[in-house]
């Protein structure tokens, strides 16, 4: 069965996809457009993009309404969520990105609690294992979180609460 995405209401009001100037609705609006981008990306299952990707998808151009957001707000929306730890930029130009509808904290706490439900403790595992392996078909990393995690162990934003060691495929 397919999950289909519930658009909040402001997707459907144009001014939504003009950044507002008063402080206290851009504030409220930002706000609006980070949980739109990680429910819609969470939903689709998509942790990276480019600006120019995203402003061309659904997310960002509401083909209805015949109304899309500029690039420079998608990057004001885009900056906010690296702000809040959703986001990191994978080029220096800020030109593609990946998102992170769960931060890194949160994965190490969900990977933890699966560990210790599946009486794995002080195991070692690879990406791989954590998102493919036999044992995770029901409870384990979904497949498309693989990059997540590798963004994870490079930039060592993850406190593991446990010591073993998070290793990338092997080849």
């Amino acid at each position: 069965m397919a999950m289909s995405f519930e658009w909040p209401w402001q997707y459907r009001f144009p001014p939504f996809f003009t950044l507002q100037p008063n402080v206290d609705t851009r504030q409220k609006q930002l706000a609006a457009w980070c949980s739109l981008v990680l429910s819609f990306c969470r939903l689709h299952k998509q942790s990276s993009m480019t600006v120019m990707e995203a402003q061309e998808s659904p997310l960002f151009n509401n083909v209805k309404l015949q109304r899309k957001l500029p690039v420079e707000s998608i990057q004001i929306v885009l900056e906010e969520l690296r702000k809040k730890g959703n986001l990191e930029w994978l080029d220096k130009n800020k030109s593609s990105f990946l998102i992170m509808w769960r931060r890194p904290e949160e994965w190490g706490k969900l990977i933890y609690q699966w560990v210790s439900r599946s009486g794995q403790n002080n195991s070692v595992f690879t990406l791989y294992e954590l998102t493919s392996g036999e044992d995770t078909e029901e409870e384990g990393v979904p497949r498309s979180c693989e990059v997540q995690l590798q963004l994870c162990r490079h930039t060592h934003r993850v406190s593991w609460p446990w010591k073993s060691q998070l290793l990338a495929r092997p080849w």
